[in-house]
């Protein structure tokens, strides 16, 4: 989803304009004009239900500005992150169908990788999209949610993302997620995080 973030911009740019509607460029960012236009390109509309069991099938790259020639090249940038980022979570034991994220209807959760399952509880604010996940007392983290009724995006900030890395992954001292904190300080306002899909 946020690979598609430019195309999404022009396509709505191209639906506005043929329809006949005078917008401006903060208005077409505008994340709830954004999703209708998701919903009207793709047949996919964003939501505010996160609850349920959610795959891990890639990582995910985001940036944080809303200035549409820095998000063009972050598009371009995020590819090539994405594939680097992938590339270290599997060393780290972090592999697409082996990591998930299951939210229950009373504000707990369960993060599984590979064998090992932790939980916790979980608060949702749908006005900002961001979800705060407390592990047992030993680790509260937030992270921004971008979320579809059958995908969704888990998003962190680079420091955040490698607290939560090294707690989860078994190989926490892997010089990968070193990498990763590295590849994530090259790039300023970059989210990184989980692309999940629900079973």
């Amino acid at each position: 989803m946020s690979k598609k973030v430019v195309w999404i911009a022009f396509a709505a740019a191209f639906l506005c304009t043929t329809q006949g509607q005078a917008q401006s460029l903060s208005d077409l960012l505008n994340l709830d004009k954004i999703s209708k236009v998701v919903s009207t390109v793709t047949g996919l509309s964003t939501s505010d239900n996160i609850t349920g069991s959610w795959n891990y099938t890639g990582s995910a790259v985001e940036f944080k500005s809303d200035d549409l020639l820095k998000k063009a090249g972050g598009a371009v940038a995020a590819s090539t992150v994405e594939s680097k980022v992938d590339a270290q979570l599997t060393k780290v034991g972090i592999k697409p169908g082996q990591m998930n994220f299951t939210f229950n209807a009373d504000s707990t959760f369960t993060s599984t990788v590979g064998a090992r399952n932790m939980s916790g509880t979980y608060t949702y604010d749908k006005s900002t999209r961001k979800v705060q996940l407390t592990y047992a007392y030993l680790l509260n983290i937030s992270a921004n949610v971008n979320c579809t009724s059958s995908t969704m995006e888990l998003l962190f900030e680079s420091d955040k993302l490698l607290k939560i890395l090294a707690f989860l992954s078994s190989k926490s001292s892997n010089t990968s997620i070193k990498a990763i904190g590295t590849l994530a300080n090259g790039y300023d306002g970059m989210l990184i995080g989980f692309d999940m899909k629900k079973q």
